[in-house]
């Protein structure tokens, strides 16, 4: 940006300019543009410049040598006046009748229309199945039923186990000396000991 345009903002694009300059750039063909792109209404003759993609106007449209007017880069009064070089003053190669056009921008606009939006929808994702070490790790867990100092399931079972071993041997102790049946309610204890009778001499 030179000295010149500091402070300065874009000027308006005027239709028609008095310009008598050609770029010495090969004439742009509006067949390689999309319909959107340029306007082809006498009344708006414009187009996308391809160089700093601004809307510009188009002179001499029905002329023989159409080409794009002067223009800044940004937008007019709002921007700072920095002057297209590559895309002012461009010839215009206007290869692309009205109707032609018209057609296309139609076509364009309906299938745009029409166009429905996907919806994406994800698969929900299957939860990884745990290792054989971690579902160990799980059962030896205590749960909220069985409360734990911090020690490992398979630990505090064991010293309940241990703890409790030694009235389970007295039980099962005294059970395998009584004798089969059921005793009495009320009635003296059985006699655990053989009885072997003594008798007197006489």
């Amino acid at each position: 940006m030179s000295a010149s345009t500091v402070g300065r903002t874009a000027r308006p694009r005027k239709s028609r300019t008095r310009s008598r300059t050609v770029s010495a750039r090969p004439a742009l063909a509006l067949s390689i543009l999309r319909p959107h792109q340029y306007d082809l209404r006498p009344a708006c003759a414009s187009l996308i410049c391809p160089d700093c993609k601004t809307w510009v106007p188009i002179t001499g449209l029905q002329t023989k040598k159409p080409k794009v007017v002067p223009h800044d880069t940004g937008r007019a009064g709002k921007e700072a006046a920095v002057r297209c070089r590559l895309g002012s003053n461009r010839l215009v190669l206007v290869d692309v009748t009205v109707r032609k056009w018209e057609v296309r921008l139609t076509d364009g606009n309906s299938e745009t229309v029409h166009r429905r939006r996907t919806t994406v929808r994800r698969r929900p994702k299957a939860a990884v199945a745990p290792a054989v070490s971690q579902i160990a790790a799980q059962k030896q867990t205590p749960t909220a039923d069985e409360p734990g100092d911090g020690r490992p399931l398979w630990r505090l079972r064991e010293d309940q186990w241990a703890a409790a071993a030694s009235a389970v041997r007295d039980t099962d102790t005294r059970r395998a000396q009584l004798p089969a049946g059921a005793a009495p309610l009320g009635a003296p204890p059985v006699p655990l000991k053989t009885l072997h009778p003594v008798r007197r001499a006489s």
